[in-house]
């Protein structure tokens, strides 16, 4: 008899499954010599997942309490924190016991307290400080994930954050209705576009075009390490409002003309030979992510490029971040998904445009890059 398939391996995982569910092979896995260290980095993984939304909310509080900041020139000593913070002795040694069990702080010595190794990278980042703060939405509308993906009951938290994820008219909104989201794209978006510009060089090109640039926080990135480009950002009308608020003052603003539009209705700009998209493609559905990467194919030249950076689902070694997280957190913003490199690559192939490749970027879980060419 043949098996068909992957079918043939159904019976070494139903036997794996079973020893896993078997209370007594796990006595016997975290007992014996040779799998004990697995047995309990298993149990830990497992205890980690069921614990992480505490995890976090021990990071908003040393976000939210600025304690990094008071750690950033040198170790203090818990009473002096303990005022600073402005808490009670006892929480303020429970917040710095668990802080130091997630790294986040560890102990000098004369109950005093310096940063730990993943508290020194808080230090002065905006970028990763925006996004911590930002998640009271999204664990709003995951206190329920059972509802989440059984579909609408009302407008999401990060519905009304994102309010074109409403579907609302571009003209209907105005500079305060985008501002909170606008501030925490050009907070965040550094993370995605140093990626990008560590993984390419501009050289060849005379004018880029950045598409749902926000209030220019990527294109200010771009100025500064590439001279010679005239630049160019398309944005809903009240964003592009707000950006030429915060460009104005740019040394580089007579190098930067602002359009405002919606690329799902109007056309973009012309005049740029290099576009690109960074973390937009994936706020979208399928078929408005393929009609934007038709609106650029339209307006790029013959040879033009298109660039596309932002996280991607199936990264190795951040697969949970693909899938899970951003899984999740455009399921709660009721629009988008994360996509593969593949699954984008097959986007772009249908969209008319060749010579796709992935750019390496040195940290993959914060961004990948592709880029493509129109004919």
């Amino acid at each position: 008899m043949v098996i068909a398939g992957a079918a043939w391996r159904d019976p070494w995982w139903k036997l794996r499954d079973r020893l896993l569910s078997s209370a007594g092979f796990r006595r016997w896995a975290a007992a014996f010599p040779l799998t004990r260290r697995i047995a309990r980095r298993r149990a830990a993984a497992l205890f980690d997942i069921a614990g992480g939304f505490v995890y976090s909310q021990v990071l908003l509080a040393c976000v939210r309490l600025r304690l990094f900041e008071a750690l950033a020139h040198g170790p203090q000593a818990e009473a002096n924190l303990a005022a600073r913070l402005q808490l009670p002795a006892d929480a303020t040694r429970r917040l710095l016991a668990a802080a130091a069990a997630l790294e986040l702080v560890e102990p000098r010595g004369d109950d005093r307290w310096g940063l730990g190794s993943l508290g020194a990278v808080m230090v002065g980042n905006r970028a990763i400080a925006a996004m911590i703060e930002h998640h009271d939405a999204l664990y709003a509308d995951l206190a329920d994930p059972v509802a989440l993906l059984r579909g609408p009951s009302g407008p999401t938290r990060l519905e009304r954050f994102w309010p074109y994820a409403l579907g609302q008219q571009p003209a209907a909104l105005g500079p305060d209705d985008v501002a909170p989201y606008s501030e925490l794209m050009a907070a965040s978006v550094t993370l995605v576009t140093e990626q990008l510009l560590d993984a390419t060089r501009l050289d060849d090109h005379r004018c880029l075009l950045d598409v749902g640039g926000g209030e220019g926080a990527c294109l200010a990135a771009v100025a500064e390490r590439a001279p010679h480009l005239r630049l160019m950002l398309f944005d809903l009308p009240a964003v592009a409002q707000r950006a030429r608020g915060a460009i104005a003052a740019r040394p580089f603003a007579d190098r930067i003309t602002v359009h405002g539009g919606d690329f799902l209705r109007d056309p973009l700009p012309r005049g740029a030979d290099v576009v690109t998209l960074v973390r937009v493609l994936h706020d979208h559905d399928d078929p408005s992510a393929e009609q934007l990467l038709g609106a650029v194919f339209a307006t790029l030249p013959a040879d033009g490029r298109l660039l596309i950076a932002e996280p991607m689902a199936g990264t190795t070694g951040a697969a949970a971040m693909g899938d899970a997280y951003f899984g999740f957190y455009l399921l709660a913003m009721r629009q988008g998904r994360p996509r593969t490199a593949a699954e984008i690559t097959r986007m772009l192939q249908r969209t008319g445009f060749d010579r796709i490749r992935e750019l390496p970027t040195a940290q993959p879980l914060q961004a990948r890059v592709l880029s493509a060419r129109r004919p």
